[in-house]
């Protein structure tokens, strides 16, 4: 499953569902919404900004575009259409659409400042790229 921190529960069910098609499987009372339409649920959970990020450490949640280590990429069919339907849902395109021998890749910025690839395979996907054996 994958859990994504947002400040606004409704707003994420709002940007999920639009700009990924995902709908709405389980509420969890008005601090988690689970999220359905990729191999894997997506969990909304309302987390205020400014509040700690983890059990006493000093890192405090701040929604404005920022950078993790980890983030989804989320194989689509058309990638122009994606990253248009993203758009118009509030993501942000944060640079022209890459392509390569495996396919093409958008870098987006979701509302809360979290950023997600949308990739479009061609061909062999990534076995186009894959060492051999």
């Amino acid at each position: 499953m994958v859990n994504i921190d947002v400040d606004d529960i409704d707003k994420g069910v709002a940007f999920y569902g639009a700009a990924l098609g995902l709908t709405v499987g389980r509420r969890f009372g008005g601090a988690m919404v689970e999220m359905l339409g990729l191999p894997a649920p997506v969990y909304l959970l309302l987390k205020p900004a400014g509040s700690t990020a983890s059990p006493g450490g000093a890192s405090k949640r701040d929604y404005s575009r920022h950078w993790t280590a980890v983030h989804i990429d989320i194989v689509v069919e058309d990638i122009s259409a994606a990253v248009a339907r993203a758009e118009q849902a509030g993501a942000v395109l944060e640079a022209p659409v890459a392509s390569a021998n495996w396919g093409h890749m958008a870098l987006m910025a979701d509302p809360f400042g979290h950023g997600f690839c949308l990739i479009e395979y061609v061909g062999r996907g990534y076995d186009e790229i894959a060492d051999p054996r």
